[in-house]
């Protein structure tokens, strides 16, 4: 599973780029939604590669951004007992009933780079170390 990570705005972007944008669900900067290893939506994202950050997520930091991020329709926090219940859903590729979009803070000594691809930068494919930015940004 993937999260994907909008770090660039919306000003200037082709149409193109702009539905691809609203299809992944990320409308504004710092939202993250989780895509399944499909062929269909790596490439979609690779398609943004130049205004996202992605990578492999892993269960530690799915536990915390579920609890602490994580919102039911209503802008409701999801209670501590269900919290299992909707990491084994999102796993599973289920109906969680919660957002797709968990809305994070800019990251703790900033991005970086933003206009260079990850090694220098902030864009682009990570692998695992977008466990480390997100944890930066809950």
């Amino acid at each position: 599973m993937f999260a994907v990570i909008r770090i660039r705005g919306k000003v200037n972007l082709k149409y193109e780029i702009k539905d691809t944008f609203k299809m992944l669900r990320l409308s504004r900067v710092n939202h993250c939604v989780l895509i399944r290893k499909d062929p269909s939506l790596e490439g979609m994202v690779r398609k943004v590669k130049d205004w996202v950050t992605w990578g492999e997520i892993n269960d530690d930091t799915l536990r915390k951004m579920v609890t602490k991020r994580g919102r039911l329709p209503g802008d409701k926090e999801i209670p501590s007992k269900d919290v299992d219940s909707v990491i084994s859903k999102i796993k599973k590729n289920e109906e969680t009933g919660i957002k797709q979009v968990f809305r994070l803070s800019p990251p703790v000594k900033g991005h970086g780079l933003i206009k260079h691809p990850y090694p220098r930068g902030a864009l682009g494919y990570r692998g695992d170390k977008i466990n480390e930015l997100i944890e930066r940004m809950i």
